[in-house]
């Protein structure tokens, strides 16, 4: 790892595009008002939605109402459904925008801006091999455009081709230093355990975005969840506190602040915080975490309903082409649900994902089911960037205990991260580390 170009600029991986392009960099108009669809457009092209959305779908349709074969009115409307999808967590504007986008390479089969964005639509669903072929193809259509190789890296991050993904985010930061590229080079960083380096180029990605209140909040709740994986719990809230002023009720900022609640056993108040996130967006992951502090704080009985919520949700998402088994193994090992069902899903999960997620889950799936010889192989893998995780260093101590070895090194490297780093978990991490 040492010798690419990458680490010597500090520059490597990339945040998913789920986050990024077209994603949780979603800027809104101030009081000014909404934007003409012209400026709009060229914000969505460059993976920022501007103003409201809703009436910038609204505006599209008529457009295209009028002018059917509008090429450019039909990418618009293509990225403007994937940041409805990402603003109200309704899946079904995913479908809307693989039609939309699909009638613009039919009409125009080079077209960039149709081909970059069904490449995001498939990082959105997971879809990670096809988001490469289509990443690729943009690549080939315009070598030169910076969020293409955004998108070619995302996809091959999740495939756990790291050092192909590091070229590509090189070349993007060289050709558009900006809020994306600087926070792929802080996800880079983060996963290869340089995380004051992580801080730097969040900060870089923070000043960028100074002007618009959604990415500097975004980059602010970076920020905030990069200081709670190390145990910064203050410089944390303050980073939380002020996406929340830069965007009231900005709602993964919330979803953060609940966990650096967790982080100091105020469960009643992480309550609080993840019912908000789950009231505005209910993602799985803020629905999962809803029913886990439900559970701690003694409302079993909402805490199931809040479990049966989450895997509604993943069925709708699985309805409109969303790929969750690598989540939903996770979710359910973690609860002990379905143990066999659940390792052989992650190990489907995994061929398709082979991340250090992807391993990290297959591990912790191999290991609850009683196969620790082959999770340790997992684990390994998993821990190979040299990444700090209080999850996957968790796990490997679990690991390391279920092999009769000695937990207490990577018990100890998770506690000294974050010792309640989960609702679930937090009890037995501290059983390992003693």
């Amino acid at each position: 790892m040492t010798g690419m170009r990458l680490l010597v600029a500090g520059a490597t991986a990339g945040v998913t595009a789920v986050a990024l392009l077209l994603g949780g960099l979603a800027a809104r108009d101030d009081a000014r008002g909404a934007a003409p669809a012209r400026n709009a457009g060229s914000q969505l092209a460059a993976g920022f939605a501007a103003g409201d959305t809703q009436s910038l779908v609204l505006r599209l349709q008529a457009g295209l109402r009028a002018q059917p074969s509008n090429v450019r009115g039909l990418d618009l409307l293509g990225l403007a459904y994937q940041q409805r999808a990402r603003e109200t967590g309704d899946p079904t504007y995913y479908v809307k925008s693989q039609g939309v986008l699909r009638r613009a390479l039919a009409l125009a089969p080079h077209d960039l801006d149709a081909t970059s964005g069904l490449a995001s639509l498939e990082l959105s669903r997971h879809e990670f091999a096809r988001a490469l072929t289509l990443g690729r193809a943009a690549l080939k259509i315009s070598p030169s455009t910076a969020r293409s190789h955004g998108v070619a890296g995302d996809a091959l991050l999740e495939l756990g081709r790291y050092r192909a993904a590091f070229a590509e985010f090189d070349t993007m930061v060289r050709l558009k230093p900006g809020v994306s590229s600087y926070a792929r080079i802080a996800y880079a960083r983060e996963l290869l355990g340089n995380l004051d380096g992580a801080r730097d180029a969040l900060l870089l990605a923070r000043d960028a975005a100074a002007d618009e209140p959604e990415p500097f909040a975004w980059t602010e709740t970076q920020l905030g969840k990069l200081e709670l994986g190390r145990g910064r719990l203050a410089t944390a809230t303050a980073h939380l506190r002020s996406a929340l002023r830069a965007f009231p009720g900005y709602v993964y900022a919330l979803d953060a602040l609940a966990q650096v609640d967790v982080a100091r056993g105020r469960l009643r108040v992480a309550a609080a915080l993840e019912r908000r996130a789950v009231e505005t967006i209910p993602l799985p992951q803020f629905v999962g975490l809803y029913g886990d502090l439900l559970h701690a704080t003694g409302h079993e009985h909402s805490a199931r309903l809040q479990y049966a919520t989450e895997a509604a949700i993943r069925r709708l998402l699985e309805a409109n082409g969303v790929r969750t088994d690598l989540e939903t193994a996770l979710f359910d090992i973690d609860h002990g649900s379905r143990l066999r069902a659940s390792l052989a899903l992650a190990r489907v999960a995994q061929r398709a994902r082979p991340s250090i997620d992807g391993d990290d889950v297959l591990a912790w799936a191999l290991a609850r089911n009683g196969s620790c010889g082959e999770a340790l192989h997992y684990s390994k893998l998993a821990l190979r960037l040299g990444t700090k995780d209080a999850a996957k260093l968790f796990h490997r101590a679990a690991i390391e205990r279920c092999l009769g070895h000695d937990p207490r090194p990577w018990a100890r490297r998770a506690a000294a991260l974050n010792p309640r780093f989960s609702v679930l978990w937090a009890p037995m991490l501290r059983r390992l580390a003693s």
